[in-house]
């Protein structure tokens, strides 16, 4: 016996699904997304697909026109804290107790990174100063694999620098043991044409706590996506982002938050700014509040502040609720000029409309770059926003 399956009626003029085609049924969700280990069951992206219609797909395709042979790991340089390093092959645990790639150069940068950095923060101790982390590329093709491990009770800081130029697929596996505080903030300063493309993955257990943090300042296309799951009773998460994209420059994060155990607690706040021609960010949020995870109390927001003309910024927040049971939910999204309210205040008291703009701006941005925690990288992050501001205004 056969059987055929009748293509569905095509209404004239109409156009098929951006999500591939006729007959086929888009993805509604971000957990609905493929995984897998292997590059090959994606597929190189087109552009039509949810996760990339958003995304300059030709300026990211030097890193999936390389093939295996040339590819070569990231440099990873890790000092300071007291912090056990080492490597993990693949197969070897935890590596992959928590990431799975969910897009083709996340899976890329499985298959061609034979050895994981592992910084592993070990069970009931408190680091007293943060891991640093410097990722480097030549420009060409590279990729890599981070392993960032908080044991039971552990607290501290791991930040990862990025700076000069890059070509680079990268994947950071984040465990937040039972108990843990973890905060890992990651900075993308790249030289002006460099591009980089990241999946965090995080799972956070039982009473633990992670806060992360994404600031992207430089580089050409910076595509960052955070995925937490809070998988234990009375986990936290704080997911907060700040960027700062200049004329020709595509800034990027997409955010997946899924409360899956009980009692958890979500807050997601990203902040971006925008000046120049073509100055381009896109930021999508997506919540996930499960049927097991009773008194949830969640909530995302994204605002974004455009200073100049031509500069577009996209922003798309969903939540998804499969349980009647919850402490709150509640997410928001905001674009907008310069707050004249504000610019008056300021003007009104003898503050230069200049000196007032760079106040605002400041002001915006400077709410999340205070959340980070650490007072040296918060005031050179300052100082960043402020030479931003000026290249602006002498262009």
């Amino acid at each position: 016996m056969s059987s055929t399956t009748q293509a569905p009626a095509v209404v004239p003029g109409s156009t098929a699904h951006t999500d591939g085609g006729w007959g086929l049924v888009p993805i509604q969700t971000r957990s609905e997304r493929p995984q897998s280990y292997r590059s090959a069951d994606f597929g190189v992206p087109t552009g039509r697909e949810v996760n990339w219609k958003h995304t300059p797909i030709d300026r990211l395709a030097p890193l999936w026109e390389t093939d295996a042979a040339g590819a070569r790991s990231a440099d990873v340089t890790v000092e300071g804290g007291d912090a056990s390093v080492d490597t993990l092959a693949v197969g070897t645990a935890p590596r992959g107790e928590v990431f799975t790639p969910e897009d083709y150069p996340a899976a890329l940068a499985w298959e061609r990174t034979p050895d994981a950095t592992r910084i592993r923060l070990r069970s009931d101790v408190e680091l007293s100063e943060p891991v640093v982390v410097d990722v480097a590329a030549d420009g060409s093709a590279a990729y890599a694999h981070l392993v960032i491990e908080a044991e039971g009770n552990a607290r501290g800081t791991v930040l990862l620098r990025h700076a000069g130029p890059a070509l680079l697929a990268q994947n950071v596996e984040i465990i937040v043991r039972d108990g843990a505080a973890l905060t890992v903030v990651s900075v993308q300063r790249w030289d002006d044409d460099a591009v980089h493309a990241a999946s965090h993955q995080a799972r956070v257990d039982r009473d633990a706590s992670l806060t992360h943090v994404v600031v992207s300042l430089g580089g050409s296309v910076v595509r960052v996506n955070p995925s937490v799951e809070l998988a234990g009773a009375g986990s936290r998460a704080q997911l907060y982002g700040v960027s700062f994209s200049d004329s020709g420059q595509h800034l990027e994060s997409q955010v997946y938050l899924h409360h899956k155990g009980p009692h958890t607690v979500g807050d997601v706040l990203y902040k971006g700014a925008l000046q120049g021609e073509s100055a381009r960010s896109v930021w999508i949020g997506d919540v996930l509040i499960g049927r097991d995870a009773v008194g949830t109390d969640s909530y995302e927001a994204n605002r974004n502040l455009v200073l100049t003309d031509g500069a577009r910024a996209d922003s798309i927040p969903n939540l998804e609720i499969e349980t009647g049971d919850i402490a709150g939910a509640g997410h928001a999204s905001a674009t907008g000029r310069f707050d004249d309210e504000q610019l008056f205040y300021l003007q009104a008291r003898g503050i230069p409309e200049a000196e007032a703009r760079r106040l605002v701006v400041l002001g915006f941005l400077g709410e999340i770059v205070q959340r980070i925690g650490i007072p040296a990288l918060e005031d050179k992050l300052i100082q960043a926003i402020e030479r931003e501001l000026e290249e602006g205004a002498a262009a």
